[in-house]
């Protein structure tokens, strides 16, 4: 995204797991809403008084054509509903087309989630440790959410998410559009009962996104501001830059 997210996602049910994929719950769903904001490249707006799902994704998938790379600032919040808690992370993404992605949280505390094709890297400096993913192990649920964006056509989104058009509102002093995305499969539905994503109308990129967690009140926001498409960003902010004596494990699903 933490929810193709551009292909950035595992089989995993909420509920049930080990505390480690808990919280990779988490980092995959960031995911997924990268893949979703890096679909959505700048352009034109365009006037609408009466917008409809149909129009909005014409938009997105002709904004979709010229996108190569993405820089923002992110602020990632969870709510737990059963505890009534409210957690914050803040930080900035580097998202490329060709499946790399790099995600830097700086607040409250730093942690790196490296994205390079079908591998997933979470650095936590605090302990000195580096997780290790492998999404292709999981192609089939990774390809669902891959079709949230980063280029893709709105009729391969249509195969995996009913699609409607929730409203208009104001963010960031920014006029959006809201849709709602329902996942189409019982299985993904166990995970993620919907999606809300808000598309500024000036830039069209996505400037958030809510996920709505199945059997509780839980939900994920991914917030964007400062958003700049396009810029050069060199191999070197992708590679493994971690230091010496780190720490490497391999979670088990």
């Amino acid at each position: 995204m933490y929810v193709r997210i551009p292909k950035y996602t595992m089989v995993i049910t909420i509920y049930g797991l080990g505390s480690r994929l808990k919280r990779l719950f988490s980092f995959l769903a960031l995911m997924i809403a990268i893949g979703a904001m890096a679909g959505a490249a700048e352009m034109a707006a365009t006037q609408s008084s009466s917008w409809t799902a149909d129009s909005v994704l014409a938009l997105m998938d002709k904004s979709a054509q010229n996108f190569h790379s993405l820089t923002a600032d992110i602020e990632h919040i969870k709510y737990t509903d059963v505890v009534k808690d409210t957690s914050t992370e803040k930080g900035k993404i580097f998202v490329r087309r060709d499946e790399k992605m790099r995600i830097e949280f700086t607040e409250p505390d730093q942690r790196t989630i490296l994205r390079s094709g079908d591998s997933l890297f979470i650095y936590t400096p605090k302990i000195n440790r580096v997780e290790e993913y492998n999404l292709g192990k999981n192609r089939e649920m990774v390809d669902q959410y891959v079709r949230l964006g980063f280029g893709t056509k709105s009729e391969n989104l249509k195969k995996s998410f009913t699609i409607t058009l929730v409203g208009e509102e104001e963010l960031d002093h920014k006029k959006a559009v809201v849709l709602e995305l329902v996942p189409i499969s019982p299985e993904m539905r166990r995970q993620i009962t919907k999606i809300h994503m808000w598309i500024d109308e000036a830039s069209w990129l996505p400037i958030q996104q809510k996920f709505f967690q199945a059997g509780s009140g839980d939900y994920l926001i991914f917030h964007y501001t400062n958003e700049l498409k396009n810029l050069k960003i060199s191999d070197g902010k992708f590679k493994q830059d971690w230091p010496k004596g780190v720490s490497r494990i391999k979670p088990h699903a």
